[in-house]
C-alpha cells in the first residue's frame, strides 16, 4: 500500500512539475515567423522578426532567410565589431529578382557619399539599413515580396565577396 502510494505521488510530482498544455508559458517570439499557420491570411500577415549579425571578421551570421510571402518583415542589423563605420561599415541589401549581386557591388564602390547605395540602382533594391559601424545597430521594417529567391549583400567596397546570403520568400 506504501509502495503505491508512493508512486502515484511520485508519478503525480513529475507530471504537474514537467508542465502540460495548460500550464506552459506561452511562446515567445523567434527570429521568424512560425512555419506553420493555421491559416492563408495569418501565414501572410505574421511578422518576420530577423536580426543579423555582422562583424570585424566580415561575415554575417546568416546566409540564409526564409520569409513567407506578403509577411511584414523587421530586420535588424547589428555591427557585433569595434571598427568603425569608415574603416569596417555593414548594411544590408536586399536586391531585387534578378539583379547582379557583383555588378550591384562593383557600382556601390563609387557611392560612399550615399552608404554605398547607388542612387541610380534604387530600383534594383527591395529594402536596405543605413551603414553602421562597430557597436551600432539599425531596423527596417518591409513587406516580403513574391514567391523566389532573392540576394542581400553587404555593398560596403569589398564586403560582398563573403558577406552575402540567400533572401528566400516561400
Amino acid at each position: 500500500m506504501k509502495k503505491t502510494i508512493l508512486s502515484l505521488g511520485i508519478a503525480t510530482l513529475l507530471l504537474t512539475s514537467c508542465g502540460g498544455p495548460d500550464t506552459q508559458p506561452a511562446s515567445q517570439e523567434t527570429e521568424t515567423a512560425p512555419a506553420e499557420a493555421t491559416a492563408p491570411e495569418a501565414e501572410a500577415s505574421a511578422e518576420a522578426l530577423i536580426t543579423i549579425n555582422g562583424g570585424d571578421d566580415m561575415k554575417f551570421d546568416l546566409t540564409e532567410i526564409k520569409v513567407k510571402e506578403g509577411q511584414t518583415v523587421k530586420l535588424t542589423i547589428n555591427h557585433t565589431g569595434k571598427s568603425p563605420v569608415t574603416a569596417m561599415g555593414h548594411n544590408f541589401v536586399l536586391l531585387a529578382q534578378g539583379v547582379a549581386l557583383s555588378e550591384f557591388a562593383n557600382e556601390a564602390i563609387n557611392a560612399k557619399d550615399n552608404d554605398y547605395i547607388p542612387a541610380a540602382r534604387e530600383k534594383d533594391i527591395i529594402a536596405h539599413t543605413k551603414l553602421i559601424g562597430g557597436g551600432e545597430s539599425d531596423s527596417i521594417e518591409f513587406t516580403a515580396p513574391a514567391k523566389g529567391n532573392y540576394e542581400f549583400l553587404c555593398s560596403f567596397p569589398g564586403h560582398s565577396a563573403m558577406m552575402k546570403g540567400v533572401f528566400i520568400v516561400e
